[in-house]
């Protein structure tokens, strides 16, 4: 009991609670100590008044370090702040961690990719920095610092030495914002040249696009300032079967989130339909976080199994299979 980690849970909306469900039972099943702190966070807090990301929840998440987080509902154009870039900010989770990995048994238009996609999570055009300069006129800052850039490129490549990764790639515009995303640059050939034994490259984003969906198995780790990150995590995603099967994590100096990055599916909420993958996979890097790695490699290696036997996938996985019992299967392999 002395390795009991607490670790703060938040559901999110629409499926959330029914994917942290599954994916909690899994973990219960691998044996891993974890005491849960649940607490609220998302629309259901925001429409009762409470934020859309309550102090109580940010304290709890402060004080464990860890915390597993199921989606959250944003609204378009008016409303409540993202529930994620309120975390990021209040809780410095500087670097978002997106793996886009083929899956064994999951067939999409590209085979062996896999590559690390590395967002600078607090920066750019995200830290809301706007206003109407005319009637008829916005204007957002684009806003990126030495010490952001700096960091994040630290944080790239001490996880590329630590993954045994071989080649780092930094992702800018700086043919056209030669201040803002040249100073990204230069920070990240700065930090380079401290990191001799990877290959450090660098890559104009709309290039980037281009040479991602003709041959995105040449790519390892890419760093990108946050605007971009966003549109390559998700067109990454895209490439290794959607965000459905997609993990990700918001680290910072002193604590670490662990997310689903899609969307909370409110049309099938309720119903036991949902995918808990992502999730789960964004478990698995929580695990691996915490030192677990026989663990986590367990659950990875009963996904992969129930993924290539095709027996009791979800329906987005062109399947039949409701949450628990997709939930059900991979803990199964796991007892084998």
């Amino acid at each position: 009991m002395g390795n009991r980690q607490r670790v703060t849970l938040i559901p999110g909306d629409g499926i959330g609670p029914e994917i942290s469900d599954a994916v909690t039972k899994i973990l219960a099943a691998t044996g891993v100590e974890i005491e849960w702190e649940t607490h609220e966070g998302g629309e259901a807090s925001a429409l009762a008044g409470r934020g859309v990301m309550p102090d109580a929840t940010i304290e709890s998440i402060a004080r464990n370090k860890i915390s597993l987080k199921g989606p959250t509902t944003t609204p378009t154009g008016g409303g409540h702040q993202s529930a994620n870039v309120t975390l990021r900010k209040r809780l410095d989770l500087y670097a978002n961690v997106r793996p886009a990995k083929s899956l064994p048994g999951y067939k999409t238009r590209f085979d062996n990719i896999d590559m690390i996609i590395v967002r600078e999570n607090t920066e750019d055009t995200y830290a809301g920095v706007e206003h109407m300069v005319a009637p008829n006129v916005a204007q957002c800052l684009k806003l990126i610092t030495w010490e952001g850039s700096e960091r994040v490129a630290r944080y790239a490549f001490e996880m590329a030495r630590k993954l045994k990764r071989k080649r780092v790639t930094c992702v800018h515009k700086a043919n056209i914002h030669k201040l803002s995303d040249g100073l990204f640059l230069r920070a990240h050939e700065h930090v380079a040249k401290e990191f001799s034994d990877l290959k450090f490259d660098s890559i104009i984003v709309d290039n980037l696009c281009m040479q991602l969906v003709t041959r995105p198995e040449e790519f390892d780790v890419l760093v990108l300032p946050n605007l971009y990150g966003d549109i390559v995590s998700d067109l990454c995603a895209g490439l290794v079967g959607g965000l459905g099967v997609a993990p990700g994590a918001n680290i910072g100096a002193t604590g670490a989130v662990f997310e689903a990055v899609h969307g909370s599916a409110p049309d099938i909420a309720g119903k036991g339909l949902a995918n808990p993958t992502a999730l789960l996979l964004s478990a698995v890097m929580m695990l691996q976080h915490m030192g677990e790695l026989e663990k986590a490699e367990r659950i990875e290696k009963s996904l992969q199994a129930v993924l290539s036997e095709g027996k009791n996938l979800t329906r987005d996985l062109k399947g039949t299979a409701g949450t628990l019992e997709f939930a059900d299967a991979i803990i199964a392999k796991m007892n084998k």
